[in-house]
């Protein structure tokens, strides 16, 4: 236990001297030095680090999954799944996974005859099915009748590429990048359909899912540059064939339109069986127009992905989510430029950083601080929810909050020290001072207005002084025995003793108050507040040898609140 006293004295010991030692040295000054040190933190994290002041990915993720107003999925894009249900029950004639290539050249056949707008797979043909090479032969004579089947292109790694036998400038749809020039020889390590009728049709695209550092898919890579050629996804590939506005960014963060299976699903076996049927149940417009992407939600297949809607998010509807997005430009636009948010890093620290300095008073000075950052978070929020665009002020708000707690702990530790008032300055100064004290206590029917009527009259008594004083006002719902000092204003005067010019000016300063008090009332009622007790009391606070005036400060105080409740207590010092 005296151990414990023992290390607490020397703690609150040094603790004492480090805050004095600061105060004296750095004083305020301190709030300019260490904005000048967060800035150029945040500078360098803009440009070199990208951690604090874009935090895009934790920010994106909560705006994004909490949107109160959430763009609908296009009702023309419809997802023929290869489910759980659809592999159990085509298993019967078919076998497992996959199937043979016959299968799929007989959807494409048949559901071509209503006319969709597209079939795009969401699955790699890369080898040729050995054991049914008819098969394969059928789905590639199903692809050339077609003029409407889009397939994926796989990008490896490209360590791979030197290796590779495919030369990216020969592959269809493939185009040099502005200003480039392309070597011809290039090659990539690129998997392509298996199918010759695919590769001629040139209906091609990528559709890799890049995943953050996180793990987490949140952009979609709209075309590639390999070697100054221009390699399109499949979403941009669609988009070209028919006639969308080309996207011009090459990542985007995609616009997610819900949770999982927001988008419109049929079962394949559902639709596959009843294309074959001679007895038709299902609706023979049904796909008529539509984007038909053909693609698998069965966790077996493993084309599952994480995504900030959903930890397991089906990877044909990421495709099916960029398709939309191509094709209505609506794609999650950020600034590509880290400026604007270092602008706001630099706008919310010196801001901070000039209330500090300037000494405002700390519980305005907190609410003023905290409802700004609140209100700077609901304008990204609502940014996101009525536009396409985002504005991530999540960094900048932290780093203007962990400023601003800095600057609080050091603006605590120092109070005393760097306080700026009369009664701090008597007490740090040489003695033979005089107080003058004037209280007003204020009354009103609400509360509400009355508060406004104090702050009003602060204000404007704080205007009316030749000699420096300060107004100060009890306000807030008290408790207990202090409730009986709600409501009133203090205005405190400092003048030497011995100097008639000081003399002179506090009590021509004091004279020119209560002369304007009436007024100021009847300027600032607004629910009949006036003042119900007013007293000025003046006092000598110290002896000449400068001994401690605290104590005399608080019998002045205390007498000018006992003037002011006595009957007619005379206005004057």
């Amino acid at each position: 236990m005296k151990a414990g006293v023992t290390l607490l004295r020397y703690f609150l010991r040094l603790y004492r001297g480090l805050t004095g030692f600061l105060a004296r040295r750095l004083r305020r000054n301190f709030y300019v030095y260490l904005a000048l040190i967060f800035s150029g933190l945040a500078t360098l994290d803009a440009f070199v680090f990208e951690k604090i002041v874009d935090m895009r990915e934790r920010a994106y993720d909560l705006v994004i999954r909490s949107r109160f107003i959430e763009p609908a999925p296009d009702p023309q894009i419809v997802i023929v799944d290869i489910n759980e249900a659809s592999l159990s029950t085509m298993a019967k004639d078919y076998g497992r996974w996959p199937w043979p290539r016959q299968v799929l050249g007989e959807f494409v056949e048949q559901i071509n005859a209503q006319k969709p707008a597209a079939i795009v797979f969401d699955i790699l043909f890369s080898d040729p099915d050995v054991f049914n090479p008819g098969s394969d032969e059928y789905f590639d004579a199903a692809i050339a009748a077609s003029n409407n089947t889009f397939f994926p292109i796989l990008r490896l790694h490209e360590s791979g590429d030197a290796t590779s036998s495919v030369r990216v400038g020969l592959l269809p749809g493939v185009t040099p990048m502005p200003d480039a020039s392309p070597d011809p020889a290039r090659t990539a390590a690129l998997v392509v359909p298996h199918f010759a009728s695919a590769l001629k049709s040139g209906r091609l695209g990528t559709f890799n899912i890049e995943l953050d550092a996180d793990g987490t898919a949140r952009a979609y890579l709209l075309y590639m540059d390999i070697g100054g050629w221009r390699l399109p996804s499949l979403p941009t590939r669609i988009g070209e064939v028919l006639g969308w506005k080309p996207p011009v960014a090459q990542d985007q963060l995609i616009n997610w339109r819900g949770k999982p299976f927001s988008y419109h699903y049929v079962d394949f076996s559902d639709v596959y069986f009843d294309l074959l049927s001679s007895e038709k149940k299902r609706p023979q417009d049904e796909f008529t127009g539509k984007i038909v992407v053909v693609g698998s939600s069965a966790a077996g297949l493993f084309d599952i992905k994480p995504t900030p809607m959903d930890r397991h998010f089906p990877g044909v509807e990421i495709l099916a989510t960029a398709i939309d997005n191509v094709k209505h430009n609506d794609f999650i636009r950020i600034p590509e430029s880290h400026l604007p948010a270092l602008l706001a890093t630099f706008a919310i620290l010196w801001a901070t950083a000039l209330g500090f300095y300037r000494d405002v008073e700390a519980d305005r000075f907190a609410r003023i601080y905290g409802v700004s950052q609140v209100a700077l978070l609901v304008i990204s929020y609502l940014t996101i929810n009525l536009t396409n665009f985002y504005f991530n002020l999540a960094g900048p708000v932290f780093v203007g909050f962990v400023y601003f707690s800095v600057a609080k702990v050091y603006a605590m530790a120092t109070a005393t020290a760097l306080e700026r008032n009369l009664v701090a300055e008597s007490l740090r100064g040489q003695g033979g001072h005089v107080g003058v004290v004037a209280v007003f206590h204020a009354t009103g029917p609400d509360e509400t207005s009355l508060a406004i009527f104090l702050r009003r009259m602060a204000k404007d008594i704080a205007r009316i002084s030749q000699r420096e004083r300060e107004v100060e006002l009890i306000k807030g719902r008290q408790r207990g025995i202090w409730r009986l000092l709600e409501s009133t204003l203090v205005v405190t005067w400092l003048y030497r003793h011995d100097d008639a010019d000081e003399t002179a000016q506090v009590e021509g300063d004091v004279k020119a108050l209560l002369a304007a008090i009436p007024d100021l009332v009847n300027q600032h009622t607004i629910s009949g507040e006036t003042i119900s007790a007013q007293a000025v009391h003046s006092r000598r606070l110290d002896s000449a040898d400068g001994a401690d005036s605290s104590a005399e400060w608080r019998v002045l105080l205390t007498e000018a609140m006992a003037k002011a409740q006595e009957p007619h207590a005379p206005p004057s010092p």
